[in-house]
């Protein structure tokens, strides 16, 4: 073969070859921290400072050696990435995943005694960091592999059912578990407060955002006047919003007695939902109206030549089309809202945040976690069940066009 021939052939060979340095980095650093960072800690009890353990106090040699090689073998694979390679990345991801909750289970055999009753398991900053770069990973793998949102949901609820399972069975010495044991009210209803305000937050968002996406549409020469005021909005400071809304909303409680009745007051629900609704506007306004916008003229044409109405041909056709972009909007809405919901607990709306700030006023940390962890983990939730909506109502879509054309 002559060597002009073969070159082509030997670059794309070299390409499959070639390691994947996103992967590689990912790996070294989760083997730096499971080595150098520690595990877990463990306190006495709540009051006295707790004591790190590195890997190899905390799961004994054994799981110290799993662990590193499980990484080892992801190094190899990522390294020299074949034909099964991205697979294999993924199911080792996911196993190591899994297997995090039981290594805690397995520091609390190790090192605490049955005599310490008080002795509480914290999480180090190696099993973090870990967490952090694994869900880096399966991000990768999801690009790489081309997967559907659908298998990014199916593993998020088989790791955090096994967190889950876990934490109600095996990890009674857990911080997180314990201060979960001595709130759990104050945090099913902290849950459902926190539930309700982005619920009605995001119901109330897209309704307004719609009828303005459409008023623009209608009235042209408003857009550039009510992006502007939306996007002042955006850069407002949520703290800042908070403020400015007590004093107006506290004067008309007490010049309106109806409105006082209606529970309106300068804390609360009402300036929280009021902010959060106000920041919610602006990704829910600009997507819709980009995604009615984006509907194809020509398809448009070819519905009034079928002899459709204008009325018809909004509904029928430019919102059935525009649906897959409306989605994007309610997704990024609802994981904006469930983030900023947590500071709506400074004004007195309650919700998850309430946790957070509780814990960061007595230097808690397990108890922050008991309001971070749920708000990402809605977070994650909301994400992913509208992404992976959108992606098969586009799916549809094309699939629909092709066999048109």
């Amino acid at each position: 073969m002559p060597l002009i021939d073969a070159l082509p052939m030997r670059r794309e060979h070299w390409a499959r070859w070639r390691p994947n340095r996103v992967m590689l980095c990912l790996v070294v650093a989760m083997l730096a921290a499971l080595w150098g960072l520690d595990v877990v800690s463990v306190a006495p009890n709540r009051i006295v400072e707790s004591t790190g353990y590195p890997v190899w106090r905390a799961l004994g040699w054994p799981g110290a050696g799993l662990a590193t090689l499980l990484l080892a073998v992801m190094v190899g694979l990522a390294a020299r990435p074949g034909r099964y390679s991205y697979p294999a990345l993924l199911a080792v991801s996911c196993l190591l995943l899994l297997l995090l909750p039981f290594g805690l289970i397995l520091a609390s055999y190790w090192l605490i005694a049955p005599e310490m009753a008080q002795a509480r398991l914290n999480i180090g900053p190696a099993y973090w960091t870990l967490l952090f770069m694994l869900s880096l990973c399966l991000v990768e793998l999801r690009l790489r592999m081309h997967l559907a949102r659908g298998w990014m949901l199916l593993i998020l609820l088989a790791v955090l059912g096994a967190w889950w399972l876990c934490a109600a069975f095996w990890l009674e010495r857990l911080a997180l578990v314990q201060e979960f044991q001595a709130r759990h009210e104050a945090f099913y209803r902290a849950l459902g407060e926190h539930s309700a305000l982005v619920g009605i937050t995001v119901t109330v968002s897209v309704v307004l955002g719609i009828g303005i996406a459409m008023l623009i549409r209608r009235f042209s020469a408003s857009q550039k006047i009510a992006f502007a005021v939306l996007n002042f909005l955006q850069t407002v400071p949520s703290l800042a919003l908070f403020g400015l809304l007590l004093a107006p909303l506290a004067w008309l409680a007490a010049r309106f007695d109806w409105l006082a009745a209606l529970g309106v007051k300068g804390i609360g629900w009402t300036p929280a939902l009021i902010a959060l609704i106000a920041y919610s506007l602006l990704p829910m306004v600009r997507n819709t109206y980009v995604a009615l916008e984006a509907v194809s003229p020509a398809t448009l044409d070819a519905a009034s030549g079928m002899g459709m109405r204008p009325a018809q041909r909004f509904w029928q056709v430019r919102v059935p089309l525009a649906l897959p972009i409306l989605l994007e909007g309610i997704r990024i809405t609802t994981v904006q809202a469930v983030g900023l919901t947590a500071v709506a607990a400074l004004i007195g709306a309650g919700g998850l945040g309430t946790f957070i700030f509780q814990g960061l006023g007595q230097a808690a940390m397990s108890m922050v976690l008991l309001g971070v962890l749920p708000i990402i983990a809605m977070a994650l939730l909301a994400d992913t069940v509208l992404g992976t909506l959108a992606e098969k109502l586009r799916r549809g879509e094309h699939a629909s066009q092709g066999e048109r054309a």
